[in-house]
């Protein structure tokens, strides 16, 4: 079993999340780490895009054009309804590829919660040699997914895994989402260790790795006074792991 992110109601549950604690610490390190102020960053690749939501952030702040591919036709419908801009160009994928970006175009790519919601390595490892073929030499690559070693974890807008359980490679999860109106969406992801992103990166060809582990320090990158908010763990425990990549 799996979570069947085509579906129009897992598409629209996830689309109603509230990305808070993403905006505060998660999406702000992305997007410094891809360069995305610096001039010579025009194109970048939101692989994994969902709705669209991070898409319309970095047009909304950068002079960038974005990319921003999904396999889910429901989730890009959403994105395509609600956050349609001139410079953003949402796009369907099939078995990963992306054959209408010619080899070495994009100057930044990121893949946002795209790892823990596939099963397969393979289906990983052919994700991001596709990423590393249409990035430029020099381009960079993040990834950003919730942090292994903080499964369990209650966060303020989510909980990824069973308080004190502990989850093998590859082992399903049960995902719990906050709305704002207090109801929850349950999903399923895969637990996948902190070596099995440097391991997948280095496969591709991706050199100078990092691997970088934020917690709260800037509250106010979430648009809006910290004190309004009842953080959580967030400030001393990291809710995400951010892998960063060079072509």
């Amino acid at each position: 079993m799996t979570t069947r992110w085509d579906t129009p109601q897992v598409a629209a549950g996830f689309d109603s999340y509230d990305d808070l604690t993403e905006r505060a610490i998660g999406y702000p390190f992305v997007f410094r780490s891809l360069r995305l102020g610096d001039p010579d960053v025009r194109m970048v690749l939101d692989f994994g895009c969902g709705p669209g939501k991070v898409a319309k952030r970095i047009v909304s702040s950068y002079a960038a054009q974005v990319v921003a591919v999904d396999t889910s036709p429901a989730m890009l419908t959403i994105a395509i309804d609600c956050r349609a801009d001139p410079r953003i160009d949402y796009r369907l994928v099939q078995n990963s590829r992306m054959p209408f970006l010619p080899n070495d175009v994009i100057d930044a790519a990121m893949s946002c919660y795209v790892f823990i919601n596939i099963g397969s390595l393979d289906a990983v490892h052919a994700i991001v040699r596709e990423v590393y073929r249409v990035l430029r030499p020099g381009g960079r690559y993040a990834v950003l997914d919730t942090n292994p070693d903080t499964t369990g974890v209650e966060f303020t807008t989510f909980r990824s895994g069973d308080p004190g359980r502990r989850y093998s490679q590859g082992e399903q999860r049960i995902v719990l989402l906050r709305h704002p109106d207090g109801s929850e969406l349950e999903l399923l992801d895969y637990h996948w260790p902190k070596e099995v992103y440097h391991e997948i990166l280095a496969d591709a060809g991706f050199g100078s790795i990092e691997m970088h582990e934020p917690v709260l320090a800037h509250p106010v990158d979430a648009d809006e006074p910290s004190a309004e908010r009842p953080w959580r763990n967030e400030i001393d425990q990291p809710p995400f792991l951010i892998v960063v990549g060079e072509k």
